[in-house]
Formats: C-alpha cells, sequence, structure tokens
C-alpha cells in the first residue's frame, strides 16, 4: 500500500482537487493507496471539504489539528497513522502532478531505493517558470544540504518524497514548519547503507498571490536546520 499524506492549511480550493487526482491514479503492481489528509486549523472550509471527502472514500483518513502548528507537525501526524509500505507527500495545491507517482514508486517496487525524491531541476518533465532568487534559494540550500550530509542531491526542498515506511519510523522528525524539509534529508542519510535514488519530476508551481506559503523566513530557518541536524545529533 502506498500512504498519501497531504497537509493542509487553508487550501479549500484545490483540496478536492487534488484527492480526485490521487484517487484516479493506477499504481504499478495494482498497489492500493491511502489518504491521510491532515488539516492545520484551516479558517476556511478546508477541514469540512476533508470530512466530505472522507465520506465519499473508504480510503481516506482526516486528523485534524485544534491549533496551527505547521507543516512539519502535519506531515508528523500523518506519518504517526499510515499503514502502507511505502509513503509519499502530496501538497494539498496543484504544484506536483500525482500522475507522477509510478515514476517515484519503481525504484522502490523493484528494490533498488529506500527513499525516492522528486526532482523538479532534471529531466526533460514541463516545470512553470517563475521566481528567479526562490530558485537560488532553493539551489543554494540543496548545495548546503549535500555539503554536509555528502549527497548530490538537485533538489532538496522537493515536496515529493517517497519512502519506504520503515524509514520514516528511524527519523524521529521534530521540526513543525518548513523545517522538516531539511530535516528529513539530514536525518535519512545518516542512516547506514540507506539507498537514495532521485528522479525528474513535472512542477507546476504557484504564485503568492495563488496561496504559495513559504517565505524568506522559512529559508533562514532551512540553514539552521542543516547546520544543526547534520553536524550535531
Amino acid at each position: 500500500m502506498l500512504s498519501v499524506i497531504i497537509p493542509a492549511y487553508n487550501e479549500e480550493n484545490t483540496l478536492e482537487v487534488i484527492v480526485k487526482k490521487v484517487q484516479s491514479v493506477k499504481l504499478i503492481d495494482d498497489i492500493p493507496i491511502e489518504i491521510i489528509i491532515v488539516d492545520d486549523c484551516s479558517s476556511d472550509q478546508t477541514y469540512n471539504i476533508a470530512l466530505d471527502l472522507q465520506s465519499k472514500y473508504n480510503n481516506i483518513q482526516v486528523i485534524k489539528h485544534e491549533k496551527n502548528k505547521g507543516k512539519g507537525a502535519a506531515l508528523q501526524s500523518g506519518f504517526s497513522n499510515v499503514k502502507g509500505e511505502y509513503i509519499v507527500i502530496q501538497d494539498a495545491d496543484l504544484e506536483y502532478d500525482p500522475e507522477e507517482y509510478n515514476i517515484l514508486l519503481r525504484p522502490l517496487v523493484k528494490g533498488f531505493a529506500d527513499v525516492v525524491y522528486g526532482s523538479r531541476f532534471m529531466g526533460g518533465k514541463p516545470h512553470r517558470i517563475l521566481f528567479f532568487w526562490h530558485t537560488i534559494g532553493n539551489k543554494f540550500l540543496t548545495f548546503l544540504s549535500n555539503m554536509f550530509s555528502n549527497l548530490n542531491l538537485t533538489d532538496m526542498e522537493t515536496c515529493y518524497k517517497m519512502f519506504r515506511s520503515s524509514i520514516v519510523r528511524q527519523l524521529k522528525l521534530k521540526e513543525k514548519r518548513f523545517g522538516i524539509e531539511p530535516e528529513i534529508t539530514a536525518k535519512m542519510a545518516k542512516i547506514p547503507k540507506i539507498r537514495v535514488y532521485e528522479v525528474g519530476i513535472s512542477y507546476y508551481g504557484r504564485t503568492y498571490e495563488e496561496g504559495k506559503k513559504i517565505n524568506w523566513k522559512d529559508g533562514f530557518r532551512a540553514i539552521y536546520c542543516i547546520i544543526r541536524y547534520n553536524l550535531f545529533k
């Protein structure tokens, strides 16, 4: 089974669309899908939409935070409730295409990988042209992460990270917000004999007016997390 974790905060405009996209995916080897939606105390109709979706599909679980905690906390809530052998992170917006799950899943199913990252910066997939400095920031954070972790990723900050669930259980995550991305990479890289793969994916980025939430403060937190979780236990 593939467990799809969807952290959601004020995503009333896109949540139902992304869930239907996930539901329509046919995975290799007919692997079933479970969806775990974690509502991070949204102030719009996100939670009610999630409950409505849960009533329509028998493979959806909804978790609600009583106060806003951040994406990292939402992912931790989702990870603690998975049943699948594999786990993938799926943002509630429409920036990433669930039709590409099989691209990430194939190295895991074939026994080559323990973790697969979907890179927005490799391969021939389409990606929306948006922010120059945002791209430079992503590449700098990836470079810094690689320098400390001794990996050669092209996109550490990608949403699309797919794991064997046994790997996630070893990470013991702490970060509550977007610092979860470098924390995952740093702690994953320390697992002995971990097999990490990277595949090219498409990216349909959105603007801040369209609901993008990450900002420059999160970038500084990411730098702190890269140093903290790579150099210290």
